[in-house]
């Protein structure tokens, strides 16, 4: 046996001498070939060097000679090669990189041209001044470089400096192209001879960061996978230096680049030897990533981070042990279609939180919006990850969520908010409470922005439970409806949070909110009141008020969270609602009413109770009434019984349905009108006086025409009525004249056949005045109050006593038949004809007096026809 194998052995050592005799011979003739074009590379004409090269190219790699002659050839060609590297044309050092190319690539040992090849290239790409002109030849020679960093792997560690320098240079190059092969050359390079590179890996990070931000996106991926790698190999000291321009990146437009990130980063964490120290710094850049809007991206992220998380578990399954046996059900009213994410990544948070969370209440705030919605972002994943363990960090979380909830940025808004919502998902209730109502007393202490915190609260409470919120209800409600807080602001967003806070107890506690139903329908009146306050008009007759803010949210959202509670309290109507808490929101009101003024909020809340309670305002009237008079009183503020009086003028045009809606206001009607009504129907001087005025005549005529005051009581207050409302037709406003003119008339109508001749005598002087009015609608009015008037006169009224009466008024409208506005001369015939029945034959001489001086007699000549024919009828 040992004979037949040391005859093999001796066998195979001579085909071994004599293929390398064989293989010697071809190369020996090769080189003989070449010879003469070897010596034509020291020629001064360039077209010589040229042809020279190309021919020893043909003689050699063109031939497919075995890698055993290239061997030989490439040893005795190397430094012919390399000294044409520095040709002064470009056509030859092109040749000669192309040539350098194969022969490395195909020889069997390549680190054999190292020491002379590593110096040379050295010399052209790694100086101060780059040697080589040409952007594609710097290109070729790098990637002659990568090659050979492939090629001869380990080999290349004695020229560790000689890399660097290269490296260093070419990293920064103008070419594109360059930048990104250098980078690729820098990863084989750094995987090559880890146990070398790490001594000089610091000095292309400055290089690297340099070129990270350049403007093409593979430029920028290729830098951030050889930074990744940089890291890697290194020492990992020059972490903190690259982490801010990775954290830039996340942001870049390009998908690839955000992506060379994650994976960057995900590396990092499972394979970087020092990477315990830098967990809070680089998990928040791999969970940004989790929020990508590209799906590649963000799966990409999340199976980095399961692997991190599942490695830590691994590592540290000794301590972990309990948690692993015990913590595996995730909380009540985790969010749906969320994947709970797995032990060790909720570790990983939790151990670095306080680590993390005062970074990110300095970023949500940056000037850059980009950089806010990211942190927003992230707060929501690291909360996700945190649960219960937020409780130590809830001040902190707190205060981050109310200045992020004041952004500009919607989106910002949004993921603050779902962070909220998180909080109230693993956080008890006892808890954020004892933090949040403390808030909403003193916005100031905790946000510039007073809405924020209901934002926040409103958020937390919609992510409760409501077994554990109902303890808390009571003192809920009990806060939002304190006049600090609900009555503090007037603007639009603090009364749509506040609105919120409502919404969220009505939808997580349901019919629990019986228990707390008066509170929160007194601030649902109170969002209601502070979003209706109304403009003063010029008719008023007052100047706007300096300063005042006018509210213009809708008010839709607010009714519905009415109709919402009654809903969860099993009630068929709004009317019903407020039935069951009139009385006590009447006190509510009547508490405070004493210091009333326009400004004040519960005159507005008193609007909005009054105008939507409908029919049970009319069942209340004994605790309404009161409320009133006070108000009424001619010695409060002006500015409020002027808008008390256009809120009753309201209710009293429908006063079946609101105020007389039990038929009672009667029982009222004495206070009404005499405490009320009468008292701000004097005169007095001022622009204030006169708009008071004029809102009491105008809550008078509604009074008459909604019929809630029955004829038999008017008569009986009649007397103290008319002096007023008479001297109204002398006031300046012409709304106050045309009011006063129409309660005449209204008044007419109710009762006034019922009228003593005397009080009727009294009125018609007054009336007749307003035919001369400026205003063609009060003449209008006026003339057919008038004839109302004549309407009026009865049997009780003694024309031949009174005869003289109604010869001044027949005169007075046989003056205006001549009127040049046909309209008016129509209404006068008609009043005329309707006084013919009073006193045709007094009617019939007027007129026959004044037919010939009339400019347009034929409706004198009606008027006699008509007197005519009714007394002809009468006979």
């Amino acid at each position: 046996m040992f004979v037949s194998t040391l005859i093999v052995a001796i066998s195979t050592v001579k085909m071994a001498t004599t293929m390398a005799a064989g293989e010697e011979r071809a190369a020996s003739e090769v080189l003989r070939a070449i010879a003469r074009h070897l010596n034509c590379l020291n020629e001064d004409s360039k077209t010589t060097r040229k042809r020279a090269l190309e021919a020893i190219k043909r003689e050699t790699i063109d031939k497919g000679l075995s890698s055993g002659v290239l061997q030989e050839v490439f040893t005795c060609l190397l430094k012919s090669l390399l000294k044409c590297l520095s040709d002064p044309m470009e056509r030859c050092r092109e040749t000669a990189i192309h040539m350098l190319g194969d022969f490395i690539r195909c020889v069997p040992q390549p680190e054999d041209s190292l020491p002379y090849l590593m110096p040379a290239l050295t010399q052209r790409l790694g100086g101060k001044e780059i040697l080589e002109p040409a952007e594609e030849l710097r290109l070729s020679m790098v990637e002659v470089l990568t090659l050979t960093v492939e090629v001869c792997g380990r080999h290349l560690a004695p020229y560790l400096d000689d890399m660097m320098k290269i490296l260093q240079r070419t990293i920064v190059d103008p070419f594109p192209d360059v930048k990104r092969e250098s980078c690729k050359c820098t990863v084989h390079f750094a995987k090559s001879v880890p146990e070398h590179f790490h001594m000089q890996a610091e000095s292309l990070v400055k290089p690297l960061m340099q070129t990270v931000s350049h403007q093409h996106s593979r430029v920028r991926v290729s830098t951030i996978e050889a930074t990744g790698a940089v890291i890697q190999y290194g020492t990992g000291k020059n972490v903190d230096d690259v982490l801010s321009h990775l954290a830039q990146r996340l942001f870049d437009d390009s998908p690839q680049v955000r992506k060379a990130v994650t994976v960057v980063v995900g590396d990092w964490l499972l394979h970087l030897r020092d990477r315990y120290s830098y967990f809070h710094k680089l998990i928040p850049l791999l969970l940004s990533s989790l929020s990508d809007d590209i799906p590649e991206i963000s799966q990409r992220a999340a199976e980095l981070w399961r692997q991190t998380g599942a490695l830590w578990e691994q590592e540290n399954e000794d301590d972990l042990k309990d948690k692993m046996d015990f913590l595996l059900t995730p909380p009540d009213l985790y969010p749906a279609g969320v994947a709970r994410p797995g032990l060790g990544c909720r570790e990983l948070v939790v151990r670095n939180l306080s680590n993390l969370l005062p970074a990110l209440a300095r970023d949500v705030v940056d000037w850059v919006a980009g950089t806010r919605v990211k942190t927003a972002q992230l707060l929501y994943a690291l909360l996700l990850h945190a649960e219960d363990h937020c409780t130590q960090h809830l001040q902190l979380l707190l205060s981050t969520l109310y200045r992020a909830c004041n952004d500009p940025e919607s989106d910002v808004v949004t993921n603050c908010l779902r962070s909220a919502k998180l909080l109230g998902t693993f956080v008890s209730p006892e808890v954020f409470l004892k933090l949040l109502l403390v808030h909403l007393k003193t916005p100031s202490s905790s946000s510039s922005s007073p809405h924020t915190p209901l934002m926040v609260l409103a958020a937390v409470l919609g992510g409760c439970s409501r077994e554990l919120l109902k303890p808390h209800l009571q003192k809920i409600a009990d806060t939002l409806v304190q006049p600090d807080v609900c009555q503090e602001y007037q603007q639009a967003v603090y009364l749509d949070q506040l609105l919120s806070c409502v919404d969220a107890l009505l939808s997580v506690c349901e019919k629990d909110c019986c228990s707390v139903s008066l509170q929160l329908l007194q601030v649902l009146v109170t969002v209601q009141s502070l979003s209706t306050e109304p403009q003063l008009t010029d008719k008023a007759g007052l100047p706007s008020p300096v300063g005042s803010t006018f509210i213009t949210i809708h008010l839709s959202c607010a009714e519905q969270s009415v109709v919402s509670l009654c809903k969860v309290q099993g009630l068929a109507t709004v009317a019903d609602l407020y039935r069951q808490h009139m009385d006590q929101l009447l006190q509510w009101l009547s508490a405070s009413q004493k210091t009333w003024t326009s400004y004040s909020p519960q005159r507005l809340q008193l609007q909005v109770i009054a105008t939507q309670s409908g029919p049970v305002i009319g069942e209340f009237l004994p605790l309404l009434m009161p409320l009133l008079q006070n108000c009424l009183d001619p010695e409060r503020d002006p500015e409020m019984r002027l808008h008390i009086f256009t809120m009753l003028s309201k209710l009293l045009l429908d006063a079946t349905h609101t105020l007389d809606s039990q038929g009672r206001f009667c029982e009222h009607l004495d206070v009404f009108l005499l405490e009320l009504l009468l008292p701000n129907l004097v005169w007095k001087a001022g622009r204030t006086a006169a708009a008071i005025r004029t809102s009491a005549l105008c809550c008078l005529l509604a009074l008459l025409q909604g019929g809630a005051i029955p004829p038999s009581q008017l008569l009986a207050v009649e007397e103290r009525l008319s002096p007023q409302v008479l001297s109204a037709l002398e006031e300046d406003s012409q709304l106050s004249r045309l009011l006063a003119c129409r309660s005449l008339s209204t008044l007419l109508k109710l009762i006034g056949p019922s009228l003593r001749p005397d009080a009727l005598n009294n009125i018609y002087p007054e009336v007749l005045k307003r035919l001369d009015d400026s205003s063609e609608e009060v003449r209008g009015v006026a003339l057919r109050a008038l004839g109302l008037w004549l309407a009026s006169l009865g049997k009780d009224y003694n024309s031949q006593l009174y005869s003289q009466h109604l010869v001044v008024l027949f005169q007075q409208l046989l003056l205006h038949l001549d009127d040049p506005d046909s309209r008016v001369q129509d209404t006068v015939l008609e009043v005329l004809k309707t006084g013919s029945g009073v006193h045709p034959a007094l009617l019939k001489q007027e007129v026959e007096a004044v037919r010939d001086k009339q400019r347009t007699p034929v409706y004198c000549d009606q008027l006699l026809q008509h007197i005519h024919s009714l007394r002809k009828d009468t006979v």
